[in-house]
């Protein structure tokens, strides 16, 4: 008798999860999917940098996206836009000389500072970060020592030296203009070996522009009071330099493909309308920069009232594991990739631990500012990191993906999303990282 009630209970909840698997195919429609990142990653985009029009025509899409699904604005906003200001520090001239030898501009770096000059200036640390040593260890402790530092990096280094390149030579920050602090920090890349005389020249000029995240809302209905986070960046890196012609950045992959996903799910799930949690839905600017958009959203949030972070970041090319397979970074910090799963049992979709664990993803990516608060904040993606050779390129366009497989991991993040939208599950909170 009980191997008979088990049955027909297992039959029933195939059945269920049969409908839930039609209403999804039905409400996330693979056309929908590919119109949304085809517009976001159009040449007159202009790749969607910071602080350009081109940004500001693709939030002023998403806006229009999340008009026509229904979504509120934020509490306490009266439109889609969350508006903050940033100072931007340019330099106007950066110029380093070793051993009487001028360094190329594109090998230097400046993590801090701002009109400052350097002349063998005693109280300058010049260090260096050999081969042999551990990048992330060595440039933290530089990074945090307080002192004025040339710090010479060996040429091993150099794609961690690009990413960092990328991060920090426009010197947004959103606290204070650059150079108010005492510190400043030089990096060059090259075989600069017992560097004895040096000379640096950095002169800048400061200005306070506008940013904003593009963000709407789904009230819960029994737990209004207790959010879940679907996120992605519609930033990417604008006019680049040319290759065969062609100097536009689309992004469709890093990350129209994410944004395209959070777009998505906003309307599948006003559609449903069924939300016990408040949902928000929030396209982060300035993530290639720093991370500027996500680390404001987070100081208006309460992290305690935060139950999960859905962040989804390239997904438009099939993952290492395979068709109908995507990775959650920092899987292992929470149950949240668990929870998933079980809502994805009878499908076809697997989600699996991040398998590139020396790329540090988990806070790389627009979810850190809340993980490190506590809150189960987890980046979803699908991208061969390690391998991928369009990435940060002008190749990076629609037609490199893969929309079957796009439509497929939004869909399974839908699902899987389900019992914590409803306020069933709430996953484990994860450790709080001191700063």
């Amino acid at each position: 008798m009980m191997r008979k009630r088990n049955i027909i209970t297992l039959a029933l909840l195939a059945a269920g999860l049969s409908s839930q698997a039609q209403d999804v195919n039905k409400l996330i429609d693979r056309k929908d999917v590919e119109r949304i990142i085809k517009t976001l990653s159009a040449d007159d985009m202009q790749g969607r940098g910071t602080f350009t029009p081109g940004i500001d025509k693709a939030a002023t899409f998403i806006e229009s996206e999340f008009k026509k699904a229904g979504l509120q604005p934020l509490t306490g906003l009266t439109s889609y836009r969350q508006g903050f200001t940033a100072y931007r520090t340019s330099a106007v001239q950066k110029q380093v000389k070793l051993d009487g030898q001028m360094v190329p501009e594109a090998n230097v770096v400046v993590i801090v500072g701002a009109n400052f000059d350097w002349n063998n200036n005693t109280d300058v640390q010049v260090a260096r970060i050999t081969a042999e040593q551990n990048f992330q260890q060595e440039y933290r402790t530089y990074i945090r020592s307080g002192k004025k530092t040339l710090l010479i990096i060996d040429p091993k280094f150099g794609e961690t030296f690009g990413f960092l390149k990328e991060r920090f030579n426009s010197n947004v920050n959103m606290q204070a203009p650059a150079g108010t602090g005492t510190q400043q920090v030089v990096m060059v890349l090259g075989t600069y070996d017992n560097v004895k005389l040096f000379e640096v020249n950095y002169k800048t000029k400061t200005d306070n522009p506008g940013l904003f995240n593009v963000a709407g809302m789904i009230p819960g209905k029994s737990k209004p009071n207790e959010y879940v986070v679907f996120s992605g960046h519609y930033d990417h890196l604008g006019i680049i330099k040319p290759m065969e012609g062609d100097s536009i950045a689309n992004g469709a992959d890093d990350d129209a493909s994410g944004t395209t996903a959070m777009i998505s799910l906003a309307k599948y799930y006003k559609k449903l309308n069924n939300n016990e949690r408040t949902l928000i839905f929030v396209a982060f600017t300035a993530e290639e920069i720093g991370g500027f958009g996500s680390q404001y959203f987070s100081k208006q949030l309460d992290p305690e009232k935060t139950v999960a972070m859905f962040n989804i970041e390239m997904i438009g090319k099939t993952s290492k594991f395979g068709q109908n397979t995507a990775f959650i970074t920092g899987y292992e910090r929470s149950d949240f990739g668990e929870i998933l799963q079980r809502n994805l049992q009878g499908t076809a979709f697997t989600f699996h631990p991040d398998p590139y664990p020396q790329q540090n993803l988990f806070y790389r990516s627009d979810n850190a500012t809340l993980a490190r608060l506590g809150v189960p904040a987890h980046t979803i993606s699908t991208d061969q990191i390690d391998t991928d050779k369009l990435y940060h390129s002008v190749d990076d366009e629609f037609s490199s993906l893969d929309a079957a497989n796009i439509t497929a991991t939004i869909r399974a993040i839908a699902l899987s999303s389900r019992s914590i939208v409803a306020g069933k599950d709430t996953p484990k909170r994860i450790a709080k990282l001191e700063r």
